[in-house]
């Protein structure tokens, strides 16, 4: 299998800038309902790993990064990304500025095909986060909307920075593993939806901190409907007991 991941591979060393190309718009496209939940509930996860695992790190959504301070317009705006560590500003941060102290750029970003615009996620995406220094970008693509070209479309993409640039170690339906998280990707729910297991079985797909807490007050439940069944079994026994005895003349 991983033979044929680097086969499928790609890269991007040391990718220049397209300025003109790459200027941050006042208004951005509008996301459709199924985007912009697949972003929220993954933004959801990857916080509340973050938080299991006490790694300092931000999670969030629509962060303009900027990377070049003489074209401050100039970046890029993931549907997710992770920083780690965070920026001084931490929850305050409104811009990325990759040229500030403490601005560094993102571990992971995630980008959500819209099939209004395949191209700018299969094409510029991976460029656009090569000149930034991003560590690993994923492009998850539910409707199969990108090109045919190059084998395409894929469910799903995975780019690293390496020493040859910016690479891509997968592109498939997955499951992949994604280095930067420490988990396996999966699409899921017909491919519609992006999930992230410990394993590649899937046996231990991640949560949300709401789903997590409901799981466990669910599991809090059922322990006290099985204790309370329990006493229930254990009284009617005492009570069929008493009655055998009653009846052979052996109780008082």
């Amino acid at each position: 299998m991983l033979a044929q991941r680097k086969a499928r591979g790609r890269s991007f060393p040391h990718a220049a800038p397209a300025l003109e190309r790459w200027t941050l718009e006042e208004d951005q496209v509008p996301e459709s309902r199924s985007h912009d939940q697949i972003a929220d509930r993954l933004c959801k996860i990857l916080t509340y790993r973050m938080k299991l695992l006490g790694r300092d790190a931000q999670v969030g959504r629509n962060l303009a990064i900027r990377f070049d301070e003489q074209h401050p317009r100039t970046g890029i705006d993931p549907d997710v990304y992770l920083l780690e560590p965070p920026p001084p500003e931490r929850d305050e941060l409104t811009s990325l500025r990759l040229w500030e102290p403490g601005h560094n750029p993102p571990r992971l970003a995630v980008e959500i095909v819209s099939p209004s615009r395949p191209g700018k996620d299969y094409g510029d995406s991976p460029d656009k986060y090569a000149a930034c220094g991003a560590e690993e970008l994923w492009v998850f693509d539910p409707k199969l909307a990108g090109p045919k070209a190059d084998g395409g479309p894929y469910r799903l993409q995975i780019w690293r920075a390496d020493d040859e640039g910016f690479t891509r170690l997968y592109a498939g339906d997955g499951p992949a593993f994604s280095p930067v998280v420490g988990g396996f990707l999966f699409a899921v729910n017909e491919g519609r939806t992006l999930a992230i297991s410990d394993d590649e079985s899937g046996t231990s797909f991640w949560m949300t901190g709401e789903e997590a807490e409901r799981a466990a007050k669910e599991v809090e439940r059922a322990a006290k409907e099985a204790a309370l069944a329990a006493k229930e079994e254990a009284l009617r026994r005492v009570a069929e007991l008493e009655a055998r005895l009653a009846a052979a003349g052996l109780t008082r």
